[in-house]
């Protein structure tokens, strides 16, 4: 079973509505789900909530050093309580799934996201959980820091938001430890379809003008 949710982010107002802290806006979901509180504790250098659930103690934990040395936090709470590498899941900001999507697998490449870079130093290794939480690409890779240090779209924030309820729906599989079950479900959790238009009504009169859009900025 799942013993430790690390949820990666950046501490400060100034951080709190930008991609980068997707990880730390799931964390804030389960703490509501689990009826529980973060409350800050530098022992471990970051705001951690511990809980029982069917008997079994389970920590929250939002890292309050900054990104690229998030590791310091995850290790000190794990070693401290004996927690092994896959008893852990890291939720964070992914820019190769679309907002709105989540993909869950154990273990991988860091693939250059900062604070995975670090938890793979401070663990030792890279066997343990992780959820990544959609936010999209840029485009360009030389805007990637200035695109995870932004807020996102209303509409990427609502599908971020949307992503975060949906792999919820997995708490109880990550709990139980039934890693197949949760997986299935995160990955068949999948952004609703757009409705098709509906087809216009013709007119008596003669057609209008078509509309040109208004170019994004």
């Amino acid at each position: 079973m799942i013993r430790l949710f690390v949820g990666l982010g950046n501490p400060g107002p100034e951080y709190e509505a930008t991609r980068h802290n997707a990880g730390f806006w799931w964390i804030d979901a389960v703490a509501r789900e689990l009826k529980t509180q973060l409350v800050m504790d530098k022992s471990y250098y970051g705001l951690v909530a511990r809980t029982t659930v069917n008997g079994h103690n389970v920590w929250l934990l939002e890292p309050q050093t900054f990104m690229n040395v998030c590791g310091k936090s995850v290790a000190a709470l794990a070693r401290f309580f004996k927690i092994s590498p896959q008893e852990i899941m890291v939720v964070h900001d992914e820019l190769d799934v679309n907002p709105g999507e989540a993909k869950l697998r154990l273990g991988g490449s860091h693939a250059g996201h900062n604070g995975l870079r670090d938890i793979h130093a401070q663990l030792g290794t890279d066997d343990y959980w992780r959820l990544r939480l959609g936010v999209g690409h840029p485009g360009i890779k030389s805007e990637v820091i200035n695109w995870v240090l932004k807020k996102p779209s209303l509409d990427h924030r609502i599908a971020i938001e949307q992503s975060i309820e949906r792999s919820l729906k997995a708490l109880p599989h990550f709990l139980s430890g039934d890693m197949g079950k949760a997986t299935m479900l995160v990955h068949t959790s999948k952004p609703p379809r757009p409705k098709p238009p509906r087809p216009e009504t013709p007119s008596a009169g003669p057609p209008a003008d078509p509309i040109t859009p208004a170019a994004e900025v």
